[in-house]
């Protein structure tokens, strides 16, 4: 019975590993790269953008673009208070647009604003 359970243990850990997405952004930036200061949100329920899902967003040169690269839950809860889904946060990132999508390599959210 021992032996079962612990079968079950490890199958569920496997596939809880892979189910969650990872994010690809990088934890330094990159010193070649120049480092932008832009608005980041969810782009469904802040920054206007089509879509059915919570996606993250960036708002560069005043246009919003869907970010590749960072899952909308990959710095904090998208739902909590100063959540993506409630506030628009600064943040300083690295990456280029890429066919009306900002790939980003390095981002690293401003504390936010108290009230």
């Amino acid at each position: 019975m021992r032996h079962i359970i612990s079968t079950l243990l490890l199958c569920l850990f496997f596939v809880a590993g892979f189910s969650q997405k990872k994010s690809a952004v990088y934890t330094t930036p990159d010193k070649n790269k120049p480092m932008l200061s832009i608005e980041v949100a969810c782009g469904k329920c802040q920054m206007g953008l089509p879509g059915k899902d919570c996606e993250l967003a960036a708002r560069v040169n005043g246009k919003a673009h869907y970010i590749d690269g960072a899952h909308i839950d990959s710095l904090g809860d998208a739902h909590a208070k100063d959540g993506f889904c409630n506030a628009i946060r600064n943040a300083q990132v690295q990456g280029e647009l890429v066919n009306n999508r900002f790939k980003v390599s390095y981002i690293a959210l401003e504390p936010a604003k108290k009230e």
